[in-house]
């Protein structure tokens, strides 16, 4: 049976090590969240970070605009945010209402604030990084807390075959680039891959990341790898609550060929939010007034 990696303890322990960094410093991160319209997903998000920061004591603005805000209102309040020196870190809650130009609201963030990872210059910064970590680069999230994952587990991730199903901006291709800064050798491979299962069964790492549940099966899978399930599913049932979670790995028979898996929930999901504090403490000490301005490039 696989050893569960357990992202809960891992993401507690990281929150420990940030209030403690903060009575070192003395400094007080401060993160702005906005949310854009009633997606239930994305209000249980904002929520748990909202939580998060409350937990580690970070001040916090929550803004959450009706479904019918403007694109200029909503670029308006992030130069409020990028001007507010109370505010080292800016979120805007994806996806937006369809009316609004999600690429356009991420540029308009300040890179010193764009805790998320998202914005260009960071983008930028981190596929021409070799050594990390970087001065004044923010990881996105969710890449971020899969290496650490990785990690935790005493396995070496240089010279390993990492396979990443899922090519997306917000985990796929980051967490890619991540894995070869720390010399694995790296395949992306997603709906239009032929053999894929084969390429799956050749990996050390496996990094499940396309939205379907229960995707990866025992028989995709290494014996002894790692697997790391980024899956977030939604499936309805018949309890009280009427739904539950199920990742884009099967679970209950992976684990019995995997070296080391992921649950879901409890996996990846605090480990992200937990690396969005890191990223807000880490704007916090790096930000000034005049350090924002040189690289204000939106």
């Amino acid at each position: 049976m696989a050893k569960i990696i357990d992202g809960a303890v891992l993401a507690d322990t990281l929150k420990k090590k940030i209030v403690e960094e903060m009575a070192k410093t003395n400094i007080k991160p401060g993160l702005g969240v906005v949310r854009v319209g009633d997606n239930p997903a994305s209000k249980i998000y904002v929520n748990r970070k909202e939580k998060a920061c409350q937990e580690v004591g970070f001040y916090s603005e929550k803004r959450e605009l009706p479904e019918s805000t403007t694109q200029d209102q909503l670029l308006s309040l992030i130069e409020e945010y990028n001007n507010n020196p109370q505010i080292h870190g800016i979120l805007v809650q994806l996806p937006l209402p369809e009316h609004i130009n999600e690429e356009a609201v991420i540029t308009a963030i300040n890179p010193r604030k764009d805790i998320d990872g998202f914005h260009f210059y960071n983008i930028g910064r981190l596929f021409t990084t070799r050594g990390l970590p970087q001065e004044n680069l923010f990881i996105p999230c969710t890449p971020k807390g899969i290496i650490k994952l990785i990690e935790s587990t005493g396995v070496t991730i240089e010279g390993k075959k990492s396979v990443v199903i899922g090519r997306s901006n917000i985990v796929g291709k980051p967490v890619a680039l991540l894995l070869l800064q720390k010399n694995a050798t790296v395949e992306i491979c997603h709906s239009k891959t032929q053999n894929l299962p084969e390429e799956c069964r050749s990996a050390d790492i496996v990094i499940a990341a396309l939205g379907k549940k229960r995707f990866v099966t025992a028989d995709m899978v290494k014996p002894g790898a790692i697997v790391i399930d980024v899956g977030i599913n939604r499936v309805e049932d018949g309890t009280e609550k009427g739904y539950h979670l199920e990742g884009d790995v099967d679970f209950d028979n992976v684990s019995k060929i995997a070296g080391f898996i992921t649950p879901v929930p409890g996996g990846v999901g605090p480990m992200t939010i937990a690396c969005l504090l890191e990223n807000t403490l880490i704007a916090a000490q790096s930000h000034t007034p005049h350090t924002a301005k040189l690289i204000d490039i939106r």
